[in-house]
C-alpha cells in the first residue's frame, strides 16, 4: 500500500479517537483513497484497513478501558449506536468503545460496498447496522 493512503487510513483512525472527524466525514476520506472498509477487532487493539484491489493495512488502536465481555447483546449495540448517530454532548468514540466492549462487542466489520456494519461478539453472534438513507 502506498504512503499516501497509509497517511490517510491513519489520519481517519485517529480522527475517531480524538473526534477530529466524524463518522461521515472517516467515510468519505476512506471512499476518496479507494478504501472498500475497514475492520475493528477490540481483542487485538487494532484496526484492519481494505483497499477495493484487495491490499490491506493494520494499525495498532490505543487500547480501550475494559475487557469484551462473554455475552453478546445485540440490543445494547443496537442502543449503542442510535447514541452515537444522535451525537449527543455526552458521547465518544472512545466512550463507545468501553460500553461495545462490555456488551460484549469483540469487533465490527465496516463494509462501504454493502453500506454496513457488522458487529461481532466472540461466539460469532453478530448485529447488522444499515448505513441511513
Amino acid at each position: 500500500m502506498d504512503a499516501e493512503r497509509i497517511s490517510v487510513a491513519e489520519t481517519c483512525l485517529h480522527a475517531a479517537h480524538d473526534g477530529s472527524l466524524s463518522f461521515p466525514e472517516i467515510i468519505g476520506k476512506l471512499l476518496a483513497a479507494d478504501f472498500e472498509g475497514y475492520t475493528i477487532d477490540y481483542r487485538r487493539n487494532s484496526q484492519t484497513f481494505y483497499l477495493t484491489d484487495g491490499d490491506s493495512v493494520t494499525m495498532d488502536m490505543e487500547p480501550s478501558a475494559g475487557h469484551v465481555a462473554a455475552a453478546f447483546d445485540a440490543a445494547e449495540i443496537e442502543r449503542l449506536v442510535r447514541w452515537a448517530q444522535a451525537n449527543p454532548a455526552d458521547y465518544s468514540y472512545v466512550a463507545f468503545c468501553e460500553k461495545a466492549k462490555g456488551a460484549g462487542c469483540a469487533g465490527y466489520l465496516v463494509s462501504f460496498l454493502g453500506r454496513r456494519v457488522v458487529y461481532f461478539g466472540r461466539t460469532a453472534e453478530t448485529h447488522v447496522e444499515h448505513f441511513p438513507k
